[in-house]
């Protein structure tokens, strides 16, 4: 084939088509393309001179490093070396590529989208909302994600939340419309049915391996075709997805032979539908081709508080294809109305109907839309029935037009099942258990431990006392020590509980408080203050982790074989002790421990016993705590002219713990001394000011 005439221009194209080819055919190319160009300058006119054949030799090889100094592209810089520009002829002596053939498209970026919009493209490979933008969808205003809200609460929302303070009370199913704690709702995708039909917009993945070695991502374009290199147009426009690889294997066949290929979907297609009526958002929305009607309804946020669950229409042009009821859903978990969408749909909310609360003793609490003929059996089906503790007796209906008279009636059930509602009415479940019952109708449930012969739990009857529960339990042993007996009680433990964290507020309190009013004179007083508030809050931790046990102390006395006829309640605790052998001396003493009780010794004998009180000790502190619970202080023994402990003279009996407590608020002589020079000198400076005054 002869060569076209020479023409400078040629010289600067050629080179450019070399951007994208790999690197280590360039030399090639370039040589083969070299040739060529010689060759055409070879058929100038013969009677040129050969100074102008070597000037145009020179001018073709400057305007080629002209071309070849430009800056590869970068999507040729992306292909690799072995991705081939079809456009560019190999050398015909170059050594034929080995393996199966590499089948590549000519552009290696992502294809056009046919229907692009922000929000429609979900791939089906994945389960999440990501976008065809490869965002997650989260729409950023002044640098940061709006966060979801929820819609405002209707009139007859808020009066009944009023009413059910402090649970939260909201209408059936905004639950599954208002956006959750993630920035935007999770869009689930299922997976592609096999009747699918393929439609310009999506997206197919195609793997072929074998004799021909390709792995693409071919868009559907607007005619219903894909492009696959070196085999050409395919029409898979109305193919179901079941059929396509079966439709496509056929029409690679007709070029190639040995291989095999998989093909899957990739990005789906987008629709645009509407969503009107009574909505919080309405307009038009972009979704995936296998969106349904409920999921196009969450994307505008659901019926708003005037919008109707029950009431909600798909139209396809001018026809009402279906009607929906979202309660068929919810209760039921029925999905056969929830029709798959096309485009142009449009969805329609219509407005609320009778709206009636059943909030109480109920599974769920909420405002539920009734329809016309629907009764209390039916609100009682929606709300999952009765608690485990309700009354299913009765319920209390607050109706509007009865708020000037009665404003609250009650029903009987099962007789009032069939009793048709009214819009606004409140019905209220009542609870079986938060009420109190009378005591001396009860049977009580008490625990009997320690000596006794049968110890363990035992209901008695409503009047029975403390020895009718020794009774039952088969009576005292011989090693019972009655006077240690330790009564516990549940009401009494709620209201030590309560007291107790009441004083350790009270004593927070005044800590703060004399942390606030003392001012530091000195780096020195800045150190004990803060040596002080560590003490403080230490000692509060400690406190807090304390908790009262319910203990009623028994007055008895210690020799006493019986215990006083207090009636019981339920949940008494009652445990008996063996007869102790030891007394326990702790505190500030020099020898702290348990030491072997002896009848007829003193307190004291057993402070000595101890070594006595340390010099740190606030001996007229001390204290005994005897077995039955009681407490005797020093201050309540000693007089004005007293000196020790204060509880010479005090029997000891068995069972009792002797407690020296440390001397809090301690000086030593240093310290006083420089307290009281520190008065002085202030003193002997006001004498001075004074007498300089007069002077």
């Amino acid at each position: 084939m002869p060569f076209a005439p020479f023409a400078p221009r040629d010289l600067c194209v050629a080179p450019l088509r070399l951007h994208r080819v790999p690197f280590p055919r360039l030399p090639m190319i370039q040589a083969a393309l070299t040739r060529r160009k010689l060759q055409r300058t070879a058929r100038v006119d013969s009677t040129a001179t050969t100074t102008t054949r070597t000037a145009m030799r020179q001018l073709a090889a400057l305007a080629l490093v002209f071309c070849w100094a430009l800056p590869m592209p970068a999507a040729a810089q992306q292909n690799g070396t072995n991705t081939f520009n079809s456009a560019v002829t190999q050398d015909p002596q170059a050594e034929p590529p080995s393996g199966p053939i590499r089948l590549t498209p000519q552009d290696r970026r992502a294809p056009s989208r046919t229907a692009p919009t922000p929000d429609n493209g979900l791939d089906a490979r994945q389960g999440g909302p990501t976008r065809r933008d490869g965002t997650s969808g989260r729409r950023p205003v002044d640098g940061e994600f709006l966060l979801p809200q929820r819609p405002p609460l209707g009139e007859f929302e808020a009066f009944v939340q009023r009413l059910a303070e402090p649970v939260e009370v909201r209408r059936f199913g905004a639950e599954l419309m208002t956006p959750s704690d993630d920035l935007e709702p999770a869009e689930s995708l299922p997976l592609v049915p096999p009747d699918y039909i393929v439609k310009p917009g999506d997206e197919l993945l195609l793997t072929i391996w074998g004799s021909v070695d390709a792995d693409l991502r071919l868009m559907v374009d607007r005619a219903g075709r894909i492009s696959i290199p070196r085999v050409g147009p395919v029409l898979v426009s109305g193919v179901r997805y079941a059929d396509l690889p079966a439709s496509i294997s056929q029409r690679v066949g007709q070029v190639f032979r040995n291989f095999q290929l998989s093909v899957s979907l990739g990005q789906l297609r987008g629709l645009r539908i509407y969503v009107t009526g009574f909505v919080a958002k309405p307009g038009s929305y972009s979704v995936n081709s296998l969106a349904t009607a409920v999921q196009g309804l969450m994307k505008a946020g659901g019926p708003s508080a005037a919008g109707s669950f029950r009431n909600i229409e798909i139209r396809r042009g001018n026809q009402r294809l279906a009607g929906f009821d979202l309660y068929e859903f919810l209760v039921g978990g029925d999905r056969s109305a929830d029709r798959a969408l096309q485009a142009d749909d449009v969805i329609h909310v219509g407005p609320v109907g009778t709206q009636v609360a059943l909030i109480g003793s109920v599974n769920r609490p909420a405002i539920f839309e009734l329809k016309p003929g629907e009764t209390v059996a039916d609100l009682l089906r929606m709300a999952g029935g009765f608690s485990a503790v309700a009354d299913r007796s009765r319920l209390s209906v607050e109706r509007l037009d009865d708020r000037a008279t009665v404003r609250i009636v009650q029903l009987a059930l099962p007789a009032a099942n069939t009793a048709s509602l009214a819009n606004g009415d409140v019905l209220r479940a009542f609870s079986a258990v938060e009420a109190l019952l009378p005591v001396q109708r009860q049977n009580k449930r008490v625990r009997v431990e320690g000596e006794v012969a049968r110890p363990g739990d035992y209901v008695l009857p409503p009047e029975s006392s403390i020895a009718d529960a020794l009774a039952a339990a088969g009576g005292l042993t011989d090693k019972a020590y009655p006077f240690g007996t330790e009564f516990n009680r549940e009401s009494v433990r709620l209201t030590q509980q309560q007291n107790y964290e009441r004083a350790l507020r009270d004593l927070e309190t005044d800590l703060a408080r004399n942390v606030s009013s003392q001012r530091a004179a000195n780096a020195e007083e800045v150190a004990s203050a803060t040596a002080r508030d560590t003490a403080n809050a230490r000692l509060l931790r400690a406190l807090r982790a304390q908790r009262p046990s319910g203990r009623i102390v028994l007055q008895l006395d210690p020799l006493t074989s019986t215990l006083p006829p207090l009636a019981l309640e339920d949940g008494d605790r009652l445990l008996i002790p063996a007869k102790p052998t030891s007394i326990g001396v702790f505190g500030s003493v020099f020898n702290a421990g348990s030491y072997l009780w002896s009848e007829g010794r003193g307190v004291d004998t057993y402070l000595s016993l101890a070594g006595g009180p340390t010099r740190g000790a606030d001996e007229g502190s001390a204290f005994v705590i005897r077995a039955n619970g009681s407490v005797i202080s020093g201050r309540q023994q000693g007089g004005w002219f007293n000196r020790g402990t204060g509880l010479a003279g005090l029997k000891a009996e068995a069972g009792d713990t002797v407690f020296v407590p440390e001397e809090m608020n301690k000086t030593t002589f240093v310290q006083g001394a420089k307290d009281w020079t520190q008065i002085l000198y202030q003193f002997g400076l006001g004498l001075a000011a004074i007498a300089t005054f007069r002077n």
